[in-house]
């Protein structure tokens, strides 16, 4: 039973969490592409709110990293180590928990887990990964097909319950998950022309080599270079009613089948607007270094296009709880699955252990709780989101959860005993990117990843020193004490969450199973 409270005496929680958005892509994150303003509503949000300088991911990539915010488990607890895999719904979640609380709980969006979401008063969510555009979701009375472009949608039905679908009489818990900014990073019509008159800033490692990596990052397929597809993640004459095919097997053809069922409406204003540039690409003839930096600029302006669409969901979201009269007593958090390549090592997508894909957003806005323009260095991860929820409504955390609560550094700022290093481990091998699997852990300042799949190939990197992650000095002179601790650590670690999963195979097997 429930303790009998009010909505007023505890409170709510907007819980908005986006799908590949880099925190180097939020200003208020302070990256390399802050001074091209890509936020401005989820900037104001951390200005009123916490920002969490050092939030982590468990396993970088999408449904994976939602089964851990569900159940407050790594993945290989959780029963979902990799997009393949089913969610088994039955588990304990934490809006299960919530709603043996008192509140009343939805979501709106992209759920990735496959299977009808159980714990939720109302839901709509996208098959899948979805489409941008006309998307078809699936709803408790059957699937519907809603016209327009998935963020407004995703959205527009949060905000239709907010204001007519929820109890009234009880606090609640929206999760509003979009699909963007994801690859095929289509964004709406309106932000079509964004950044088209400026040049986006190029990452100081857009060229990388990976010479002093492990193998799997000269092996990997997700090369902005070799392996970003001119027509179906650039559009190039795609909107032309392109008939060719794609440069590589794995290729992602969802933009080309989106377009396929635009309204005329919609196709006529991407042909308008890609045709002339389509021309001049083709006059340019480009290759090399020049035809990298031309798919960089198409690749991070339709990226960051599809994040102001996210942004501007923060902003009408904020709008409607303050219409509402709730906004003083509504939780308000800004989160994303996991970090992105931008250009980052000359890459695109995630997965890797490496800071640009491990690292995710939080912002926490709590009026009355939280100090407005905080800043947090803490070490937390998805891993903890459910135990804060719960922790919140004033909620028993089981004991078979593996995060821990972030009211003590939301209320005080700080937290006394906290964690000293974070552990990841990612399983999706053999997959699309061709990521191998990979295990580490990370302190505040050092790193050791150990790519266990293919032999015993190992990186250990100093992110003080190193911050882009260049030089990896496992086994260099000097350094001999040092891995010896974080391997220590690192046994410790996999020890206190109880992870004995891992997939060892012979050196011989890269050149078998990992294409140059």
């Amino acid at each position: 039973m429930f303790s009998v409270l009010s909505a007023n005496d505890r409170p709510n929680i907007v819980f908005i969490f986006s799908d590949d958005h880099a925190p180097h892509a939020i200003g208020a994150y302070d990256g390399w592409l802050k001074p091209v303003n890509p936020t401005p509503h989820i900037d104001k949000l951390a200005a009123e709110g916490m920002l969490f300088e050092n939030s982590f991911c468990t396993n970088s990539i999408c449904g994976p990293s939602r089964a851990v915010i569900m159940t407050g488990k790594h993945s290989h607890k959780n029963g979902f180590m990799n997009n393949g895999n089913t969610f088994n719904w039955n588990q304990q979640t934490f809006p299960k928990l919530l709603r043996q609380q008192g509140y009343t709980t939805a979501l709106y969006g992209k759920s990735h887990l496959k299977g009808k979401p159980q714990g939720f008063d109302d839901w709509k969510v996208l098959p899948g990964q979805g489409l941008y555009y006309n998307p078809d979701l699936i709803t408790p009375k059957g699937n519907v097909r809603i016209e327009g472009h998935c963020t407004d949608i995703v959205t527009d039905l949060a905000v239709e319950w907010l204001k007519q679908g929820r109890d009234k009489s009880k606090p609640f818990m929206l999760m509003v998950q979009h699909k963007a900014p994801h690859r095929n990073w289509m964004p709406a019509l309106r932000h079509l022309s964004l950044y088209d008159d400026i040049d986006i800033p190029e990452p100081a490692t857009l060229f990388d080599k990976w010479q002093d990596n492990a193998p799997a990052a000269r092996y990997q397929e997700l090369e902005i270079d070799r392996h970003m597809d001119l027509n179906y993640d650039l559009f190039v004459d795609l909107t032309a009613d392109y008939k060719g095919t794609p440069s590589q097997k794995r290729q992602d053809r969802s933009a080309w089948r989106n377009m396929q069922r635009m309204s005329k409406d919609q196709l006529d204003a991407w042909r308008a607007f890609y045709a002339p540039r389509d021309k001049k690409f083709h006059e340019a003839k480009l290759t090399g270094k020049e035809l990298v930096r031309w798919k960089f600029q198409r690749y991070a302006k339709n990226y960051l296009r599809s994040v102001r669409g996210v942004d501007d969901s923060v902003g009408t979201l904020q709008k409607a709880l303050k219409e509402l009269g709730i906004e003083d007593n509504t939780i308000v958090i800004y989160s994303s699955d996991q970090g992105f390549y931008i250009g980052d090592h000359g890459w695109y997508d995630k997965r890797w252990m490496y800071e640009e894909s491990l690292k995710m957003p939080f912002i926490i806005k709590w009026p009355g709780v939280v100090k407005a323009g905080s800043r947090s260095t803490q070490m937390i991860q998805n891993l903890d989101y459910a135990e804060t929820f719960l922790d919140i409504a004033g909620a028993p955390i089981p004991e078979n959860m593996q995060g821990r609560s972030l009211l003590p550094i939301l209320k005080n700022g700080k937290a006394e005993d906290w964690r000293k290093s974070i552990y990841y481990h990612y399983y999706e091998y053999p997959s699309v990117h061709m990521i191998p699997r990979h295990y580490g852990i990370r302190t505040d300042r050092y790193k050791l990843i150990h790519f266990y799949q293919f032999g015993n190939e190992w990186e250990m990197y100093d992110l003080k020193e190193d911050p882009d992650e260049l030089t990896n000095i496992y086994g260099k002179a000097g350094r001999e004490k040092l891995q010896a601790d974080l391997k220590k650590q690192l046994v410790a670690i996999r020890r206190h969450y109880d992870d004995n999963t891992d997939v060892s195979e012979k050196p011989a097997a890269w050149q078998k199973q990992m294409r140059p």
